[in-house]
């Protein structure tokens, strides 16, 4: 049984080695909020908030998170005797959404949780593999900038090339693409930027012979994604529409997409995302891990859940190098040759650099059991 003494909050901001561009927003500076909590016994677990500073992904950020874990999640949580982390759902039902918070503090505890039960956390969340496929990401910018990226990419083994695309940037760009590299694992994601209006465009890219396309229409919409679904020959993959299994298990049904994006920052953490991965399994539906340009502590966490059986599509766990000057893990998370192990040790397997956060530390909040009535 899980006995929380202390929930301590770290709020970091680090500098992206390159900005990240999308059609919505470009994002530079990246403020994160690290969980670490701590129970009787001494065992610690790690958990990250994943929102963006403004809300250009989905309704929350940082600063709303921040409210939520303080002045909700922590004392709601803080008092409870836990004997699973999948208990936290009922614990957390009182709240509407706010995923991102849930799923911070549920990732701490599951870390923690796997730690006192001697596993890894992969296994401890049913994961079979012991190396995973890693993806990559190419934000907006010149073609000649993307081509380059793309081969240094190839270079070190990446298995699957996402590019962000618009309707102002979207079939030249894949035609260079595809006419320098003909047989690459390419994918496109175009963050809700299109409409059903725009649906002869979209056959347009059929011709590119991509993965997926992810996420072409709104956020919150399933049914129009299955109206486009039927017109185009290349697959959709959900991503924002998807924020629980109810919502896969809808999309499914109505014949929205043939892949789904899980994160779990998105979706509430990772008993839902394990619930959605479950289901996607029975329906044969691929499923794959993405990512928010996260500190390598989420990545820790992806790289569990991706180790699960279904997760058959190259997620977005890319090294820790390509975004950030000092990791705050040790070691350092680093794909080899396209591949990155799963880790055996017990919770995420890795070593906290806590040296690195004190100084990426813009602030520290301290949450003590005793204190909270």
């Amino acid at each position: 049984m899980i006995k929380i003494k202390k929930i301590i909050l770290h709020l970091i901001t680090q500098t992206l080695k390159t900005p990240f561009i999308t059609s919505i927003g470009q994002v530079t500076d990246r403020e994160s909020i690290l969980v670490e909590v701590i129970d009787v016994d001494g065992y610690t677990g790690w958990g990250e908030v994943v929102a963006f500073s403004t809300p250009w992904y989905t309704e929350e950020t940082i600063s709303t998170s921040l409210h939520l874990l303080k002045d909700l999640l922590i004392p709601l949580t803080i008092k409870q005797n836990i004997n699973h982390p999948d208990e936290l759902q009922d614990i957390f039902k009182k709240i509407k959404r706010n995923n991102m918070a849930k799923a911070s503090l549920e990732a701490a505890i599951w870390d923690l949780y796997a730690k006192r039960e001697n596993k890894s956390l992969s296994e401890t969340l049913g994961g079979t593999r012991k190396e995973i496929d890693c993806g990559v990401v190419i934000g907006i910018s010149s073609t000649a900038n993307m081509i380059e990226q793309i081969n240094h990419y190839i270079q070190d083994g990446y298995k699957r090339f996402k590019i962000k695309i618009s309707p102002k940037q979207d079939i030249k760009i894949l035609d260079e693409i595809k006419s320098h590299f003909p047989n690459l694992p390419l994918m496109a994601d175009a963050n809700s930027s299109y409409t059903l209006k725009d649906s002869d465009r979209l056959k347009e890219l059929d011709q590119f012979n991509l993965l997926m396309i992810e996420q072409p229409l709104g956020a919150d919409d399933i049914i129009d994604h299955a109206k486009l679904q039927e017109k185009i020959e290349t697959p959709i993959c959900l991503d924002e529409s998807i924020i629980s299994h109810v919502d896969a298990r809808q999309a499914i049904e109505l014949g929205s997409c043939r892949v789904i994006n899980i994160k779990p920052g998105r979706v509430g953490g990772l008993t839902e995302s394990i619930k959605i991965h479950n289901l996607c399994q029975e329906n044969k539906i691929p499923v794959w891990c993405g990512g928010m340009l996260e500190t390598s502590i989420s990545r820790a966490h992806n790289i569990a859940l991706a180790s699960l059986p279904n997760f058959t599509i190259p997620g977005d766990i890319s090294s820790s190098s390509r975004y950030w000057d000092h990791d705050i893990l040790y070691p350092e998370i680093k794909a080899e040759k396209g591949k990155m192990t799963v880790p055996t040790k017990e919770g995420i397997g890795f070593q906290i650099n806590i040296k690195n956060i004190e100084k990426l530390r813009k602030a520290i909040m301290v949450f003590e059991a005793k204190d909270i009535m």
